[in-house]
């Protein structure tokens, strides 16, 4: 066994299962998977699979992925999950690829800096949340950014390197690195460090998130997660604010986070002006089902995984929307989410 093949071998696990690594439940057997904690760690994995010649698939929790029924069994997956790490860095935060965006609202209401609400009960990691410029409402995951780090693969000695915010092409679900070969590895945020007991909150928050948070990507667990860690600082006196419990009622009466699904399925065309989920529900396909997936009920553009979907269940009903909008509104919605 060679150098690189030892290294595969040490951190990487073999016949995985990649459904408790999507929120959507889905998955067949990775034939490698790695969950590397440090950028270290990672960029050793990247290293070993470039000399190997093994193909690899970066991800964090899977909020935004559907994974393949029957994966390549020669395709190293690699999970950022327990990429989590939050510090200071010249008197702001740093927070590292595989972090949670919800526990960023969570430092946010402990420091009494509201600004870092929109990331509350968003369901994906910072690295994902800043690839794909993660929204809610009319606030973007970018407005919190100064400087992102990454890799990039297509560089011999991959190296950590930086690029300032304004650089980095944010736009409605957009942005630089959907056209470059760069892993996201972290970023600094343009949001001061209150005060030490708010560095402190964040060290305990990152301990308990890896310890009791991450063991899967259940939507019902991350959820319930989520508010234990509101309701213990409301029972130390900080108060869920207005605009978090707003949150909690919209996704709740959706029932966002009632069975295993990635969200919205397709972006919103702005320029056509009505929202997929809409349009999804003038045409009558809420509630049509296939196999074990269902279009939601309650949500036009969510397919739900209700009773053990296959991908190719997905991919079925994503079909009938894409077929069915374009045939009564003349255009093809663009998938947001990620088919692997």
């Amino acid at each position: 066994m060679n150098l690189q093949s030892s290294v595969i071998e040490q951190l990487c696990r073999r016949q995985t299962p990649l459904a408790p690594y999507s929120t959507y439940a889905i998955g067949g057997e990775a034939g490698f998977l790695a969950e590397p904690e440090t950028t270290e760690e990672l960029i050793t994995l990247y290293e070993a699979a470039f000399a190997s010649g093994l193909p690899w698939y970066s991800f964090g929790m899977g909020s935004n992925l559907l994974f393949p029924d029957a994966p390549d069994p020669d395709l190293l997956f690699i999970s950022l999950k327990r990429h989590c790490e939050i510090r200071e860095q010249d008197g702001k935060w740093y927070v590292s690829a595989g972090t949670p965006m919800s526990l960023l609202s969570l430092i946010g209401l402990r420091g009494g800096d509201s600004r870092m609400e929109l990331s509350f009960l968003l369901p994906g990691c910072l690295g994902a949340g800043i690839y794909m410029n993660a929204k809610y409402n009319q606030l973007q995951i970018s407005e919190l950014l100064d400087t992102v780090y990454y890799v990039d693969t297509s560089t011999e000695g991959l190296s950590v390197q930086s690029i300032h915010a304004s650089a980095c092409g944010f736009g409605y679900k957009q942005s630089i690195f959907q056209q470059k070969p760069w892993i996201i590895v972290g970023a600094k945020l343009n949001v001061d460090i209150a005060a030490e007991e708010q560095l402190l909150y964040a060290s305990q928050l990152v301990h308990s998130w890896k310890t009791r948070g991450c063991h899967s990507s259940s939507l019902p667990q991350w959820f319930s997660y989520i508010l234990g860690e509101v309701h213990a600082l409301a029972g130390i006196g900080i108060p869920t604010p207005p605009a978090m419990l707003d949150i909690i009622k919209y996704r709740t009466s959706r029932h966002h986070f009632d069975a295993p699904s990635c969200g919205s399925v397709f972006k919103n065309n702005y320029d056509y002006g009505v929202a997929v989920g809409s349009l999804v529900e003038q045409l009558q396909l809420k509630g049509l089902s296939r196999g074990g997936a269902v279009i939601s009920p309650y949500h036009g553009n969510m397919i739900l995984n209700h009773n053990h979907a296959s991908a190719s269940d997905i991919l079925y009903l994503m079909d009938v929307i894409s077929e069915g909008i374009e045939r009564k509104f003349g255009f093809l919605p663009e998938p947001e989410i990620v088919i692997v």
